[in-house]
């Protein structure tokens, strides 16, 4: 069994296709691979398939149905907020115990490689008193840190490297995506940032890019 937890700098920066994608190279490469969301604002959206668990449900091959939700995506909320605000539109509230029993048992019985994305960014709050990180704290696995192309992304990324450092994680690996709105080429904002973090593998990632090297570096442990 290997797990990890895809994170990222922010939101809408493709944690969801660097996920799918990572699922669907392993895959085709005859392994065991499967992913959660456990928690989920903006949904169902226009079109549930569009959605983040709709988008990893397919890359799972499995049909976008009550019973598949609800085993990768538990915690479920329409405002595209964060988890908390859009929990409170509700009069919900996210349970963290129960949030990070859910992935422990999840990371406990499954075979082969397991993928838990994440929501938002870092530092996100889950509810009154936690966030992301805490989630990753909890957990205790290896980390990805997605991260993008766009003005500003550098500074984004850095920060957020500062804060999983001050609690002593450090991310497997740091992917720059194809967001949109890149000012110079993914590899010079990679360089940049790998300048800064000298002990982290930082990999761009063109849309529909080659996704081999990342999968190469998550290999089952």
């Amino acid at each position: 069994m290997s797990a990890y937890f895809i994170t990222a700098t922010g939101t809408d920066i493709g944690k969801t296709y660097v996920t799918a994608a990572l699922v669907r190279a392993f895959r085709a490469a005859g392994e065991t691979a499967c992913a959660l969301k456990p928690v989920v604002s903006g949904f169902p959206g226009i079109d549930p398939a569009l959605s983040d668990p709709g988008v990893l449900l397919a890359a799972m091959e499995e049909p976008l149905a009550p019973e598949t939700l609800a085993r990768i995506s538990p915690w479920r909320f329409a405002a595209p907020l964060s988890p908390d605000m859009a929990a409170a539109r509700e009069g919900r509230s996210i349970a963290f115990d129960e949030l990070i029993a859910f992935c422990r048992q999840r990371i406990a019985n499954h075979k082969g490689l397991l993928l838990v994305e994440g929501v938002g960014g870092v530092m996100v709050p889950i509810d009154g008193v936690h966030t992301v990180r805490d989630w990753l704290v909890e957990l205790a696995i290896p980390s990805v840190l997605v991260a993008g192309g766009y003005l500003g992304s550098i500074s984004h990324t850095l920060t957020a490297l500062e804060a999983l450092a001050a609690v002593k994680l450090r991310p497997r690996v740091v992917i720059i995506n194809d967001c949109g709105g890149a000012p110079v080429p993914l590899a010079e904002t990679a360089a940049a940032i790998a300048r800064f973090a000298p002990d982290i593998p930082v990999l761009p990632l063109a849309r529909d890019g080659d996704i081999s090297s990342l999968a190469a570096l998550l290999r089952p442990l």
